[in-house]
């Protein structure tokens, strides 16, 4: 090991001038320290991200109650708007940590979270505002989308080659909590004036024959202290990596990288499912059991997703990512012909019970896979990198380790903005299936076609005895 690498990383300021976590004397010395400090603020700013990104799925549900003369596919596109902002917005969020920095980008980018947060706040309160408003809101929620890209791809450059998995999957998985605290806290927060009188008058609505004020405000209000208390602890606490630093065109190489398409589809079909499915489960309860309270249920969904994917990254460190995620799809599959086989038929029938916990497998299945991918990003890279390069060439290795991490960092980010997309699509796809044909049957079958893909691509580049790119 050359000195250079185990010195001491010397710093100016929050910017790390020297870091190599690969060097294992430096990681025990220092480096895993200062990681975990970035990694435990960057999980709340992303938890945040994600709780703002989908509260319109709560929100949407209860519109109609509060006198919202909007139609059921206009409350779908509501709450699939927020994913096509968020996806969108990933992509430029991708290659901004090495152009700005991760700490001054974690610290904006959670601040913007402010703006749908009171904007939401303050339109909920007035029935009679106008539903392009509201979808501008909903637009505005991406903000929080775009978010988990340059979350993760920063995240990314902290960690070892061993650890990554385990990291990223810490990250996005108590990130991905956001998404079902959402769902669980805001039927309560609604309850009650938590806010006096800086948070708005109540709303009257008729509940089960009753009439019970509520203040809806609360479900986007609730998080705007903790917004503000997050973005001055990523300001202040976390570091920029100077050796970071790279060009628009430097990351730009990866779109001739033919991984980085083939992990856009796999992605797609894991946390791609895993924000659609969110997105759409209260509103897809709601139209297909019109008699069981879809708030009291959908939040376990997310849950699970959310908490069992540190499990899935950790368990791809163990045995392999491919592995791990050809299987995963295999099981996603299956599942989705469980949820088509307990829905109700022509408006009747059905068992709630079934339909629910087959939605609990996938979910449980988007979580193992959301971390089983995105171990696989960086050790493919790495590995691409690192291949025909001498191992005794200190300073070739160290070039290719740098390029390899930036390649895999702007690939990670990218990814999850196409994979983002699937928070539109899905919800949307319920909308028009059940317009056009009177349920979802129809999008669940794409669905199930889409799985049968993702499984050929695994096995094919990645799981398979002599794959191209086993990981």
């Amino acid at each position: 090991m050359n000195s250079t690498a185990s010195a001491p990383a010397p710093r100016r300021g929050r910017v790390l001038a020297l870091w190599t976590p690969e060097d294992k004397n430096f990681w025990t010395r220092e480096g895993e320290a200062i990681a975990k400090i970035n990694l435990w603020i960057s999980v709340p700013a992303l938890f945040l991200a994600f709780a703002v990104w989908q509260v319109w799925s709560v929100v949407a549900v209860s519109l109609p109650g509060l006198g919202f003369k909007y139609s059921t596919n206009q409350l779908f596109w509501l709450a699939a708007a927020p994913a096509l902002s968020g996806a969108t917005l990933r992509i430029f969020y991708s290659f901004i940590v090495p152009l700005v920095g991760g700490r001054r980008w974690t610290a904006i980018s959670t601040a913007s979270l402010l703006i749908p947060a009171i904007g939401i706040g303050y339109a909920v309160q007035d029935n009679t505002t106008t539903y392009p408003t509201m979808l501008v809101l909903a637009l505005l929620c991406g903000l929080g989308g775009g978010n988990f890209s340059s979350s993760m791809a920063n995240i990314s450059f902290f960690f070892p080659k061993e650890r990554k998995g385990s990291a990223l999957g810490v990250n996005a998985g108590l990130g991905n909590l956001g998404v079902s605290v959402v769902q669980f806290l805001s039927p309560l927060v609604v309850t009650v004036g938590v806010f006096g009188i800086f948070g708005g008058d109540p709303q009257t609505i008729t509940k089960g024959g009753q009439t019970m004020q509520v203040w809806t405000q609360n479900a986007a209000f609730v998080w705007v202290p903790w917004i503000i208390i997050t973005s001055l602890a990523a300001w202040f606490g976390m570091n920029d990596i100077a050796d970071a630093k790279a060009s628009f065109a430097t990351q730009a190489t990866i779109f001739r990288r033919k991984h980085n398409w083939l992990m856009c589809i796999l992605y797609l079909g894991t946390f791609g499912s895993f924000i659609g499915y969110a997105a759409g489960f209260p509103l897809l309860i709601k139209s297909q059991f019109p008699n069981v309270n879809p708030l009291a249920y959908a939040w376990l969904g997310p849950l699970v997703g959310a908490v069992i994917r540190p499990f899935g990254g950790w368990l791809s460190d163990q045995l392999g990512g491919a592995r791990v995620t050809f299987w995963n799809f295999v099981v996603m599959a299956l599942a989705v012909v469980g949820v088509l086989y307990f829905l109700p038929t022509g408006g009747t029938g059905g068992n709630f019970t079934g339909f629910f916990l087959m939605f609990l497998v996938l979910f449980l299945t988007t979580g193992i896979g959301n971390g089983s991918t995105f171990r696989m990003i960086p050790v493919i890279f790495q590995n691409q990198a690192l291949a025909g390069v001498n191992p005794s060439d200190a300073q070739a290795v160290a070039r290719a380790t740098k390029e390899g991490n930036t390649e895999g960092a702007a690939t990670l980010g990218f990814t999850a903005a196409m994979a983002a997309y699937g928070g539109f699509f899905i919800p949307k796809s319920y909308g028009t299936s059940i317009t056009m044909t009177g349920g979802p049957e129809a999008a669940l079958y794409i669905f199930i076609v889409f799985y049968l893909v993702c499984i050929a691509v695994t096995w094919w580049n990645y799981a398979r005895r002599n794959a191209p790119m086993p990981c």
